[in-house]
């Protein structure tokens, strides 16, 4: 079971939610130290991520981001700032592409 689920809708086309997609796997590589995979399959991009304290998957699909987190021990007690934090980015970016 996830600590953290976001689920948002979006209405962008294909080629912005994959760039998008894209963008937050360089931003948690880079800044945050995960180590991410991406596949592409049937319409849906998925990106897994994980790091000390810390792993999940998100999945974007032609109408929707979904991002599951599950946090360690230590991170749970900063899982409100967490999950501000991601709906925060979550809704520059949509707002910055649309």
């Amino acid at each position: 079971m996830a600590d953290i689920a976001i689920h948002r809708p979006h209405g962008l086309d294909w080629a912005q939610a994959q760039g998008l997609a894209q963008e937050w796997l360089a931003q948690a590589q880079n800044d945050w130290g995960m180590q991410c995979t991406h596949s592409t399959l049937a319409g849906q991009d998925t990106v897994t991520f994980e790091r000390a304290g810390a792993q999940g998957v998100l999945r974007v699909d032609a109408t929707h981001f979904d991002m599951q987190i599950r946090l360690g021990f230590l991170l749970r007690a900063y899982k409100k700032q967490i999950e501000d934090k991601v709906n925060r980015n979550l809704d520059e970016a949509l707002i910055r592409l649309a």
